[in-house]
């Protein structure tokens, strides 16, 4: 699963980027300094993780990760191919959620590509471009579906209703992920499209160090701006961020942000709220050889999460044995966890939830 940091040029993506990964992409002050995207692989924080390798002592600890790709600027004009605009935009359209990077921090030394500091203008550049393109999907579509709707085919007249919809939104500066659309409607005819504005959307508001913890009047204008979005916020100070991503120090790190006024560094936050926003979950496995947390997608099947393991667990699933995280955490061993009759055998349609510690039975 892939997560895109996208934003206007010069508004701290690669920085973050590089408080995020340890790939270093290049950061300068001018816009197009990101052209080919830079990858990398993310542990995903997780202090359940840490409490699992104090009980089980294994030979190794391995996180969930996510993969965030640094994508280049956009500017006015990219939906008909500006600046590196069908480059931006076939690149993001490969990820699975968006990460919006808007600038909310007044600084006279960092250049902006519009020459005045204004995230809500910056975002709608962004949205505008992105529904430019998304409404090129749905006029495309359109022709070939009015075609099959003219003969009488009743599913073709119910796409078409949906398309029209979506046009009608679109052309409002609406995005997809905020059309109201029937459920089945939207499973049946808008996902197959992956459409770029349905994505499921972060905005990230950078500010100074300042306004680390309570954020600034930029920020308040970004939040009633997404208030009808289904969409989150967070606030990052990334050129802090990045500081302390320097520190190899855990206690440094730890002093450097309780002089901010943090807990915990907010890059952690961030990739936290990622991983949500790709819709994942995390189930463990524990034994002496290895503790490893898993990622599944919500609604995961018990099949389908031992398929993550091996296709061959997929295929020859027999049960899968569960135990709760907080019934392992409080018993301190899958041995004392049997023994409470704590632990739950359950078959193919069970439904992982985050947290569980599982063990399956399979045959091929």
């Amino acid at each position: 699963m892939k997560a895109g940091i996208v934003g206007l040029p010069n508004v701290g993506k690669s920085t973050l980027f590089n408080s995020l990964s340890n790939a270093k992409a290049q950061s300068a002050n001018f816009p197009f300094c990101t052209i080919e995207p830079n990858v990398g692989v993310v542990n995903v924080p997780d202090k359940r993780l840490l409490k699992l390798e104090s009980l089980v002592n294994p030979e190794r600890v391995i996180p969930a990760t996510v993969e965030i790709v640094d994508i280049a600027g956009l500017v006015k004009g990219a939906s008909k191919g500006e600046g590196l605009g069908n480059q931006f935009l076939g690149n993001i359209r490969e990820t699975d959620a968006i990460l919006h990077v808007l600038r909310c921090f007044d600084d006279d030394n960092v250049v902006h590509v519009d020459g005045k500091i204004d995230p809500i203008n910056d975002k709608e550049t962004i949205d505008l471009e992105l529904q430019l393109k998304d409404l090129e999907t749905v006029e495309k579509k359109l022709e070939k579906v009015k075609r099959a709707a003219k003969t009488g085919q009743k599913e073709a007249q119910k796409e078409l209703a949906v398309l029209e919809q979506l046009k009608k939104g679109l052309e409002e500066g609406t995005s997809v992920r905020a059309i109201n659309i029937d459920k089945d409607d939207r499973e049946a005819f808008v996902k197959p499209l992956q459409f770029i504005t349905d994505k499921p959307v972060m905005y990230v508001c950078n500010v100074d160090e300042k306004s680390a913890v309570n954020g600034n009047a930029y920020v308040e204008k970004v939040k009633a701006s997404v208030k009808d979005e289904n969409a989150e916020i967070l606030v990052l100070a990334v050129g802090i961020e990045a500081d302390i991503a320097e520190l190899e120090d855990f206690e440094e790190r730890q002093l450097f942000l309780e002089d901010i006024g943090l807990e915990e560094a907010g890059v952690a936050k961030l990739i936290r709220s990622a991983y949500k926003l790709l819709n994942q979950q995390t189930y463990f496995t524990a034994g002496e050889k290895e503790v490893r947390a898993w990622t599944v997608k919500v609604g995961a099947t018990a099949p389908e999460a031992a398929g993550v393991i091996h296709t061959d667990f997929q295929k020859g699933f027999i049960r899968a044995e569960v135990i709760k995280y907080n019934d392992f955490v409080t018993l301190g061993s899958e041995a004392k966890v049997r023994e409470a009759g704590k632990l739950s055998v359950e078959g193919k349609e069970y439904i992982v939830q985050d947290g569980d510690i599982m063990n399956f039975r399979f045959n091929v």
